[in-house]
């Protein structure tokens, strides 16, 4: 059983609520627009497994860190992250034929700034986009996705407001 949490488009911002609401997870999934090495680092020093992608507007140093796309397992869980992969009937072409062809159980990503937690019926798989928890973008409101992930059961899912942009 591991705890989750899920962070996207930080654009270079720490706040202190993420020791808070992220500290006792086991891992911290962050689905792009990190913003700088040295806050991937402070995200890296938290010491929870951190598992990233680059996204659009991450630098030529965070991109050799960070890959675009990132498929890995949890527990029994087949996870993909991208940072732009769009939402259940409307996924991005970047990601499309992937997911068709072969749908992960969980698919991350970031990018919209909207919150989203949904099923998609047609491929079997939940789709997960964090909101954004940054200060730039037109949000109006920071959130992070905490879950529980036990074999392959998915549970306990919250979203944590981190407060207004």
């Amino acid at each position: 059983m591991k705890r989750i949490a899920i962070i996207s488009d930080t654009h270079g911002f720490w706040d202190e609520k993420y020791v808070t609401y992220m500290a006792d997870c086991d891992e911290i999934w962050h689905a792009g627009d990190i913003g700088s090495l040295s806050l991937a680092n402070a995200f890296e020093d938290m010491h929870p497994r951190f598992r990233a992608v680059c996204g659009n507007i991450d630098d030529v140093d965070v991109r050799a860190r960070y890959p675009e796309i990132l498929r890995f397992k949890c527990e029994e869980v087949d996870v993909l992250m991208k940072h732009i992969g769009g939402y259940p009937g409307h996924y991005d072409p970047s990601v499309r034929d992937m997911l068709r062809r072969n749908p992960p159980q969980l698919f991350v990503d970031g990018h919209s700034h909207i919150l989203r937690i949904m099923p998609d019926k047609k491929l079997d798989l939940l789709h997960i986009n964090p909101g954004a928890a940054g200060m730039s973008g037109w949000q109006l409101e920071r959130t992070i996705v905490r879950l529980t992930i036990d074999g392959n059961d998915f549970r306990d899912c919250e979203v944590v407001k981190l407060g207004t942009r």
